[in-house]
């Protein structure tokens, strides 16, 4: 039975198929860059954890729900060689239903970030437009290697945190700040460039660029690591110039587990990049907070 007549064979979407299209396992770096963005703010909390924990949830299951949707239905006749069993080519969220969740969970992403005020609205419309941007035609900037990738490391790490930032300070970030989140946003682009080893062969049959397709899983496992790695120096640098030595060292220790992990990685990329989500990406996200907690109090050093 061919996927057309596997997705033509059901009516309604499988409950759990539905939470395995917007995969919770992708909600937890856009929360946390947002939080990030809360603590790094200095604003005081009390009164607005309402607006801490909504942002939470609109950075999460919702936006990034979304996103993990919409990239779902748009990719669906390449995961349908990738991972046939995934929800939409299995049959399980039959028809039309991935593209109908998809564009619900738009207008409910821009229901919520109304809630938050001029700054958090904005973002939301930014993330919005930018998930569909990666995944659908005409755009679909995923088939760039470094467009791709990019949009998606901004939109996952440093636009959360500007707006968790905006939302509970009232008013625009300050510019060392948005410097910090732009860094971890750059940085982020070799993390998403190893989620696209997962994709490869799907890729290289569709016409997807992506850096492993274009410049070999070794090759682009290389460029990976100095991307995540470089922007961190950078920002261990402004932490020693801005009279934060400790985090700057905090931070230092982190990257140097990163590297550690990196050499494992580069042994057989393909094979190995889940383990390294595990363990490097991990490092990555804790120094991530590590600067936010350097930001507090911070005045306008730039």
């Amino acid at each position: 039975m061919s996927v057309i007549q596997i997705i033509q064979s059901r009516r309604w979407p499988d409950p759990m198929a539905v939470l395995q299209l917007v995969k919770p396992i992708t909600w937890f770096p856009p929360m946390w860059a947002y939080l990030c963005g809360a603590v790094s703010a200095g604003a005081g909390v009390n009164g607005k954890w309402g607006l801490v924990i909504l942002g939470i949830v609109l950075a999460g299951p919702v936006v990034c729900g979304m996103s993990q949707a919409a990239n779902d239905w748009c990719d669906r006749h390449v995961d349908a060689i990738n991972e046939p069993d995934r929800p939409i080519p299995s049959g399980r969220i039959p028809g039309r239903w991935g593209l109908w969740i998809a564009v619900f969970m738009s207008g409910l992403s821009l229901l919520i970030g109304w809630q938050l005020g001029a700054w958090g609205f904005a973002a939301t419309v930014v993330g919005v437009v930018a998930a569909w941007a990666y995944s659908a035609e005409p755009v679909r900037l995923k088939r760039s290697g470094v467009l791709g990738p990019g949009l998606v490391g901004l939109s996952y790490e440093t636009l959360p945190w500007i707006t968790g930032a905006a939302v509970l300070s009232a008013g625009a970030p300050e510019r060392h700040l948005i410097a910090i989140a732009l860094l971890y946003g750059l940085g982020a682009h070799g993390i998403m460039t190893l989620n696209d080893f997962k994709a490869f062969e799907g890729d290289r049959q569709t016409g997807v660029n992506s850096l492993p397709v274009t410049l070999g899983p070794a090759r682009a496992a290389k460029v990976a690591a100095v991307v995540m790695a470089v922007p961190q120096l950078v920002v261990i640098a402004a932490l020693f110039l801005w009279d934060r030595p400790m985090h700057g060292v905090g931070i230092g220790l982190m990257l140097m587990g990163q590297v550690w992990a990196m050499r494992i990685l580069l042994e057989d990329p393909q094979g190995r990049a889940p383990w390294y989500n595990g363990t490097g990406v991990v490092m990555y996200i804790s120094g991530m907070m590590v600067a936010a907690f350097a930001l507090r109090g911070l005045s306008a050093p730039l």
